[in-house]
């Protein structure tokens, strides 16, 4: 069986990591993928206390296997999300977008597990001084908010720098892919495109359909002008975005252009004005599957692969 430190860790079956993905990382999908023996993790994004309550009862109706929270770091109710977190006893948290140095201490008293997203080895080095236990490398082939290295580059430069288990992000979808983050030193996947077609993602089909449909150039990135840049399928809005960029409007200006545009794409399925935020890996994906599926398929192939592996470096 293909099992690392990182199931250890997190007391999961398979090494791999839902991505905590903004409107789509629901009870649905996140019961489903920690079902399959992975990582669900719901994606609070800009969410409400509220809601990342609901979701989080929602989840244990569903599953009593271990899921995470994604804590994004830009959010408008990161601090009450975090209360919600630590008041519903949820076991580990991931964060994103950016540095969170300050909250680790109080998650990590209360017995919470901290993962941290990072695109840099500098961030990496420093989140391990301040006891984070885990790190996801993302490169920048993922969708939604991106760093500029790549994921092949990225990997093994983290996975040498700090001693934690590094995840690898971006730029994965099948066992091969898995199979190449483990070569690079990563005990561990996290998939988020892949995810959008389970069948359990609340995603419009029609934005699933765009994914189905995608090829290895089908996304472009937009708001590298604001110092936030985002991988997304290309659009209308994106060509929109692209051309305020390039007439140098105020980044303000970008910002409410941008508002409200993800959940018109990926809820909404307005298919031209909405933000249709995916990796380049789209280009992979030709089929919709329960998540369950998709894990255990993804990991006989990486098991298939390491295999063969073997065989043509021992004849």
């Amino acid at each position: 069986m293909l099992r690392t430190s990182l199931c250890d860790l997190l007391g999961i079956e398979y090494p791999i990591i839902q991505g905590g993905m903004a409107h789509l990382g629901t009870a649905e999908l996140v019961s489903a993928v920690s079902n399959a023996g992975g990582l669900g993790v719901i994606g609070s994004a800009a969410a409400s206390p509220d809601w990342l309550t609901k979701q989080i009862h929602l989840t244990r109706d569903r599953t009593d296997k271990p899921f995470a929270v994604n804590i994004v770091l830009l959010a408008p109710f990161l601090e009450e999300n975090l209360e919600v977190a630590l008041k519903e006893r949820v076991g580990i948290v991931i964060f994103g977008g950016g540095n969170p140095s300050a909250y680790i201490h109080k998650l990590k008293e209360a017995g919470v597990k901290v993962i941290s997203v990072i695109s840099s080895v500098a961030l990496a080095r420093r989140l391990e001084r301040f006891g984070v236990d885990g790190i996801i490398a993302e490169g920048m082939e993922a969708g939604g908010h991106i760093g500029e290295v790549t994921t092949m580059a990225l990997v093994p430069q983290v996975a040498d720098g700090v001693r934690l288990p590094v995840v690898a992000a971006g730029g994965i979808a099948d066992g091969r892919g898995m199979a190449a983050a483990l070569a690079l030193g990563a005990q561990g996947v996290q998939m988020g495109t892949r995810f959008i077609c389970s069948e359990e993602c609340i995603a419009h089909l029609g934005f699933k359909e765009r994914i189905l449909k995608a090829h290895d150039r089908a996304t472009v990135v937009t708001g590298g002008t604001t110092g936030h840049p985002v991988r997304c399928l290309e659009n209308k809005v994106t060509r929109q975005f692209i051309a305020l960029e390039r007439d140098g409007v105020a980044k303000e200006v970008l910002e409410e252009f941008g508002m409200g545009r993800l959940y018109l794409g990926v809820i909404e399925g307005n298919m031209d004005e909405g933000s249709l935020m995916a990796g380049q890996i789209a280009g992979l994906i030709r089929g919709i599957k329960p998540a369950k599926a998709i894990v255990e398929d993804i990991v006989a192939e990486a098991e298939e692969v390491i295999n063969k592996l073997e065989e043509v470096v021992h004849g």
